[in-house]
């Protein structure tokens, strides 16, 4: 047999033993995924949607309604790797007689491994709330206005990764500029699918090196800043909060100018008498959307609280509770005497730190999920 022929033949017994280990995983995704019981209920959830009534009850409704856009998604999702798939297998059995069609198959193999990737991630999201939106919140630690301006660059990191996730929505809630430099504290929402799971990989304490900005010596620091992140709760979750044990506060928005929210007393500050937590909103438009917001994230921290108390032991909604401080950091970003940013749980790490400050961690968040998942 001529050697090129071999060549050819090998080519394509590889190219066979890829298509059926990817067939393989698809299989097992459908397994994992529980995709016929999400057909299922999704079947239901439509009936229910088409029924006479049904946005009588808008929150319920709204819920229904978010529901079964995730379960669509999902389903989509699965459907369109199962088509990669079968491109794939044709693109294989016509490249045996045109070579055109070998490189059509590979780029096919490529991007329904991405795929399975993806749902095999998802499939980890499986959590009380994981599927749902979220509430992060950045605070300065040790380190002065060196940990201001650290949690203003965190701040505006997980903003660039929210806004360039696709589905993904950012709402700034709070944001309390320092008087120097950076910020005292920054909270968002994130609203997306599987937002609160992914986000997970965030919570705690993150550790920054480099020669400081507001060094006039130009020295070297080491400054801290932390992560804190609660599920926003669907209506139909009980919490114990009576309106008459919280007192509300409006005061005019503080930030940078331009907008209207500085000029009117639109800010809202709410304090629960019984425990003390604190809650501001300023980042709305008007006194109402500000007091709605600040309530989902009481709701959330009284939620958080009860949890504590029944467990007692550690939060598992917020994560391991730590010193803002050395010693106690998730991941570490050096800018000095070389750069790159480490993961201390997941072990991943990469040289490209403008990357990473300007939103790209997705590569972070998938290796912590992948080792929690292997613990």
């Amino acid at each position: 047999m001529p050697d090129a022929l071999c060549g050819i033949m090998f080519a394509m017994e590889i190219d066979a033993k890829t298509i059926t280990q990817l067939d393989q995983r698809l299989a097992d995704a459908r397994a994992y995924l529980h995709l016929d019981e999400k057909i299922a209920e999704l079947a239901k959830l439509d009936e229910e949607t088409a029924s006479p009534g049904f946005w009588d009850d808008t929150a319920h409704a709204q819920a229904v309604s978010k529901r079964a856009g995730n379960l669509r998604d999902a389903i989509r999702e699965y459907n369109e790797a199962a088509q990669l798939l079968s491109d794939a297998q044709a693109a294989f059995e016509l490249a045996v007689e045109d070579d055109a069609f070998g490189q059509e198959a590979d780029e096919a193999c490529d991007r329904l491994s991405g795929m399975l990737d993806a749902l095999e991630l998802a499939s980890w999201f499986t959590g009380q709330f994981d599927e749902g939106d979220a509430i992060l919140t950045v605070n300065p630690g040790q380190g002065g206005l060196e940990a201001n301006d650290w949690a203003d660059m965190l701040f505006k990191m997980y903003s660039h990764y929210v806004e360039d996730k696709p589905g993904w929505k950012l709402q700034v809630l709070d944001v309390t500029y320092a008087e120097a430099i950076g910020i005292d504290r920054a909270t968002i929402q994130v609203e997306g699918r599987n937002a609160y799971g992914m986000l997970r990989s965030e919570i705690g304490v993150h550790r920054l090196v480099r020669i400081s900005p507001t060094d006039a010596k130009a020295r070297r620091h080491t400054t801290f800043a932390s992560v804190e992140l609660l599920p926003v709760l669907p209506d139909d979750v009980e919490v114990d909060l009576d309106p008459n044990d919280v007192r509300v506060d409006v005061f005019r928005a503080s930030g940078p100018g331009g907008q209207c929210v500085n000029t009117t007393d639109s800010a809202v500050r709410l304090t629960h008498i019984p425990t003390g937590i604190i809650v501001t909103c300023q980042n709305q438009k008007s006194q109402l959307q500000n007091k709605e917001a600040a309530f989902r994230v009481l709701k959330a921290k009284l939620y958080e609280l009860e949890e504590q108390k029944r467990r007692a032991e550690i939060d598992e909604l917020r994560g391991e509770r730590m010193e803002n401080s050395f010693g106690s950091q998730i991941r570490n970003y050096v800018l000095y005497p070389y750069q790159m940013v480490k993961d201390l749980r997941s072990n991943y790490e990469t040289g490209n730190v403008d990357a990473v400050l300007a939103g790209d961690i997705d590569a972070f968040v998938i290796a912590y999920h992948k080792w929690k998942a292997s613990q």
